[in-house]
């Protein structure tokens, strides 16, 4: 496997751009297929870059446009010990699963929600920012829940009443700050062209930029603007994890610096 000092790795994604139309090397039906094809054309496996400090640097890659959504990191709300999601929002909040007395037992619970700071989501929940706390919270109004959740909100209001959150699931800046930046290294990010005929599918890397640096107030205005969200996905069997995503398309924002390669 070739090492790459950083000057040698941005020559050959530039000869990689000149080459056009690119077959893809995996499963059309892999989602990563962008990023593993571009990882192949490099000799490299698994984002291992062979950088002089590869422990430090990783390489992305999305297709033009995409809006789909990227896990950034999973992070449970604090207070950590009390268990917030298991003990408050599933049992409290929470709402007979769709496959209960089929797949799971009648019981099942399911906490599924996709928030953030931009608006309510159907159940009435909302992120907060809250610079004065220097904290992200979760915060429930009952007037926001739509009216084809008007069975489940009598149930919330007969088992906890609608008054808000007690307590607040949240996070504070710091966590987050410190978890964002052990999870988003600095990143060669890359943007592809993709087309398909004839049971082939191909990329054309267009793009590419050196991301540098998160930025905890970029990410809080991810919140705001409905780019990043809190992802809640429990059911009383099994509690998948809290995960922090962003708009595939919205990543490169959250760096503190941004350079087209073509500039360095």
């Amino acid at each position: 496997m070739e090492l790459f000092t950083k000057q040698s790795l941005i020559a050959k994604l530039k000869a990689i751009r000149e080459q056009g139309w690119i077959q893809s090397t995996r499963s059309s039906k892999n989602d990563g297929a962008i990023g593993n094809t571009l990882e192949d054309l490099l000799g490299i496996k698994e984002n291992n870059l062979p950088l002089p400090n590869a422990a430090e640097w990783e390489i992305k890659a999305q297709r033009v446009g995409n809006k789909s959504l990227t896990t950034l990191c999973h992070l449970e709300p604090s207070p950590q010990a009390l268990k917030m999601v298991a003990r408050l929002l599933l049992p409290q909040y929470g709402w007979t699963h769709k496959k209960a007395g089929t797949e799971y037992p009648i019981t099942e619970r399911s906490f599924r929600q996709t928030v953030h700071a931009h608006g309510y989501s159907d159940r009435g929940f909302i992120v907060q920012v809250d610079p004065a706390l220097q904290r992200i919270a979760v915060s429930f109004n009952h007037t926001q829940v739509a009216l084809r959740h008007a069975v489940w909100l009598r149930e919330v209001e007969q088992q906890v009443g609608l008054g808000e959150l007690e307590p607040q699931p949240y996070w504070g800046f710091h966590d987050l700050e410190h978890k964002l930046g052990t999870k988003l290294h600095n990143t060669f990010y890359a943007e592809a062209e993709v087309r398909r005929g004839q049971g082939l599918v191909e990329f054309r890397y267009i793009r590419f930029f050196i991301l540098q640096g998160v930025a905890l107030e970029r990410f809080l205005a991810g919140l705001h603007k409905g780019m990043v969200y809190v992802d809640f996905d429990a059911r009383t069997g099994h509690n998948h994890g809290t995960k922090f995503r962003v708009r595939a398309n919205y990543l490169p924002q959250l760096y503190a610096t941004i350079h087209d390669i073509d500039t360095l």
